[in-house]
């Protein structure tokens, strides 16, 4: 391993896109491993948890492995964690996907489905690229979206979208009928509801932004 190259884990709980992360990671100069038990996260500094598929089965997995336990310790010891997607919604308090389901608390707020408005054509899942627009009073999101253009595309693939309670929270915003929150940042914990290993070179350099971040 290179000296100074960034280690980061994967978490691999049975319902994430682990080899596209992964690869998309290492082409941003990580050193990747990818884990399955709980305990590990804690050996390391940077920690990445991607998702795709349903919110309900996804934090049972978690919670039953012991990784809600975990990462919040890791993240209370001030070690950056990415979520990804499914891996963004977890971090939230509850969800209404398929009934009222228990999330893993981290960021205070709730996700709800994509609803038409009263006449109006709206495909979903939302999939396709769609513009960003990064908020000027979060502090964490500059970094985060560091040499990225304002308005910049990145891919999405979701039926449902986040709602942090608190505003400073929130990163980025995106419109797909209603105004939602794309990205969250404070401090160390990051998380965007697009795949950023999807998202061409634009993705990548957020990867790598967030593999370079320290606190």
């Amino acid at each position: 391993m290179e000296q100074n190259k960034p280690k980061t884990a994967i978490i691999d709980y049975g319902m994430g896109n682990l080899r596209s992360v992964s690869k998309a990671a290492e082409l941003c100069g990580a050193d990747v491993d990818i884990i399955t038990e709980a305990d590990d996260v804690l050996k390391y500094n940077s920690v990445i948890l991607p998702g795709v598929g349903a919110f309900d089965p996804a934090v049972k997995i978690l919670k039953n492995k012991g990784f809600d336990k975990t990462l919040k310790e890791h993240i209370s010891n001030k070690k950056t964690f990415l979520g990804i997607c499914l891996g963004f919604q977890l971090l939230f308090s509850e969800s209404f996907e398929d009934g009222l389901h228990k999330g893993l608390d981290i960021v205070a707020g709730f996700v709800e489905k994509f609803v038409p408005k009263e006449n109006e054509k709206l495909i979903i899942p939302h999939i396709g690229w769609n513009k960003i627009f990064v908020s000027d009073k979060n502090k964490t999101a500059k970094k985060m979206y560091e040499d990225i253009k304002d308005g910049e595309y990145f891919y999405f693939v979701h039926s449902y979208f986040c709602k942090p309670e608190d505003e400073k929270f929130t990163a980025s915003v995106t419109n797909y009928s209603v105004d939602f929150c794309s990205s969250i940042a404070y401090e160390n914990i990051w998380g965007c509801q697009f795949h950023p290993e999807k998202s061409s070179t634009t993705g990548l350099k957020l990867l790598k932004n967030f593999l370079n971040y320290k606190l």
